[in-house]
């Protein structure tokens, strides 16, 4: 196997993986909402894990997305127009991933501590499980 057929298929990998993690987020954040409402009967709850368990699995797909953008920019043949497209690319999924963080988190990222798709999403199961405060079952 040659380079250029291995950074081809590390780019399809990454970009595959970025899409399943939506397809499987997506999937996962109807689970724990449904989880949520069955458990807590609090829609407002559940509706609120499944938006940030979405959110989370959204994040982590554009982050795949992006590293599979910088693969395929770095491995090609060197142009300005490959750089140029790069720069948009990350500027626009940059712009995405900020905008669905303060729609999560409902304050910008620079007001509060880093948090990553993953941290998201596993932030989001420990919530839909954890009792209600003040709940007696």
């Amino acid at each position: 196997m040659d380079t250029n057929s291995f950074f081809e298929w590390a780019t399809q990998a990454f970009e595959v993986l970025g899409v399943a993690s939506m397809v499987v987020g997506f999937v996962f954040a109807f689970v724990l909402a449904a989880l949520t409402w069955r458990r807590t009967s609090d829609g407002g709850r559940a509706f609120r894990t499944l938006r940030e368990s979405l959110g989370g699995a959204i994040l982590l797909g554009l982050e795949l997305l992006v590293a599979a953008d910088i693969v395929k920019t770095v491995t090609s043949t060197p142009s300005l127009t490959d750089a140029a497209v790069l720069g948009m690319i990350v500027l626009i999924r940059t712009v995405l991933s900020l905008s669905i963080e303060v729609e999560i988190e409902g304050v910008a990222p620079w007001r509060r501590a880093l948090t990553t798709g993953p941290q998201v999403l596993a932030r989001a199961a420990r919530q839909s499980v954890r009792p209600e405060p003040g709940a007696t079952d």
